[in-house]
């Protein structure tokens, strides 16, 4: 019965260690820094992570988004199911430029909150009445709906000599 247990151990490390290294290869978010909320004597503490990603098709925007992660045993080995607040901010850094056209709500970053069921998801959305990139963040459960949510607002203003282009020629319904 031990040699089972070790290898789903194994396994369950194996598993969650994936998708952290998978991030970092495919310019996932960017860590900004961490800080301890509850401590943990003999375990990793629990924390408020705060992490960077620019959207992948609208140049000159990044959105900084913070969630908590879970010390203790489960947290330590990736397996504890994170809690679903997240909150999100978004700026305009640069000149914006569209990569591609898109649809309302489609999704510029998507990541995992629990072993199966839970994740978090930014979407972006286009307000064409006042020019403005809308992006909402929010947590899914399978069974319990979106139970967390957060949104900012990027105003598409000119940058420099460059006029600001009209988010509703690039994205919508």
């Amino acid at each position: 019965m031990k040699p089972v247990l070790a290898k789903l151990l194994i396994a369950a490390v194996a598993l969650t260690s994936l998708p952290a290294a998978s991030r970092a290869d495919a310019g996932g978010p960017d860590l900004i820094f961490r800080k301890s909320t509850v401590f943990k004597l003999l375990t990793p503490n629990d924390k408020l992570a705060t992490y960077g990603i620019d959207d992948p098709i609208v140049g000159g925007v990044a959105c900084y988004y913070t969630v908590p992660e879970k010390g203790g045993v489960a947290g330590m080995f990736g397996v504890a199911e994170e809690r679903s607040e997240v909150s999100l901010a978004c700026r305009q850094y640069g000149p914006i430029t569209f990569k591609e056209k898109s649809k309302q709500g489609d999704v510029v970053f998507r990541e995992g909150r629990s072993l199966l069921f839970k994740r978090m998801q930014i979407v972006r959305g286009c307000d064409p009445k006042r020019n403005v990139l809308v992006y909402m963040a929010y947590t899914d459960k399978l069974i319990e709906g979106s139970p967390q949510n957060s949104t900012s607002t990027v105003p598409i203003q000119p940058w420099g000599s460059e006029p600001a282009p009209k988010c509703s020629e690039w994205i919508s319904d």
